[in-house]
């Protein structure tokens, strides 16, 4: 039960991909114009996270050494193109809007390092938790720095107007430069409370 909880509290949490980590960040810094997109984006990838994991983990006695890398990235990108068919088919507005960014999983280093760092070490179920908190992770990165842009460059919040008719949208943030000012600000309060709970828990070990 400890490694579970363990593995829950990493990724959303002490080795979040994004907000820790800094993994991920140039579809971060792409989708997140709108909560839609980003939550798009992050499910998208949790999906691919868990089934990458899981396939991986059951092959990960019998996959050579020297082809290991080139073999994870055949296995991500076979689910990756089933995700992205999977959308085109039944999601066409979320095609339309992520545009070549679904695609681009296949070299999101979140999956490639959860291959290599965990789901090659670990049992089916432990790896499939880790994509479910990876994922979990990721998207709620995802969700928190799309809200702010959408909140303060469009006055919307999953396209529904929150803000008063009378709100000048401050437009930076839905561009390139809001992107890495709203990263930067959630990075910083991640950082912060971590480092408050760290000490906390110091304190209280003494």
């Amino acid at each position: 039960m400890s490694n579970i909880k363990k593995i829950f509290t990493d990724g959303l949490f002490d080795k979040n991909p994004i907000l820790v980590q800094l993994l991920g960040t140039c579809a971060t810094l792409a989708v997140t114009t709108s909560v839609s997109n980003g939550l798009a984006m992050g499910l998208s990838t949790t999906a691919v996270l868990i089934f990458s994991n899981v396939f991986i983990s059951l092959l990960r006695k019998f996959i050579p050494g020297e082809v290991r890398i080139a073999s994870y990235v055949v296995v991500i990108s076979g689910f990756v193109t089933a995700i992205e068919l999977l959308i085109k088919a039944f999601l066409p507005e979320i095609n339309k809007s992520q545009g070549v960014f679904i695609p681009l999983i296949v070299v999101n280093c979140i999956i490639l390092s959860r291959a290599e760092s965990f789901a090659s070490k670990n049992s089916v179920l432990y790896s499939a938790l880790d994509g479910v908190s990876m994922g979990a992770g990721f998207t709620l990165a995802l969700v928190i720095v799309s809200a702010i842009r959408e909140i303060i460059g469009s006055g919307t919040f999953l396209g529904m107007r929150i803000l008063p008719d009378s709100y000048e949208p401050a437009l930076i943030f839905i561009m390139s430069a809001g992107a890495f000012f709203t990263l930067a600000f959630v990075v910083a309060g991640m950082n912060k409370i971590l480092s408050a709970i760290k000490k906390k828990s110091q304190k209280e070990g003494k």
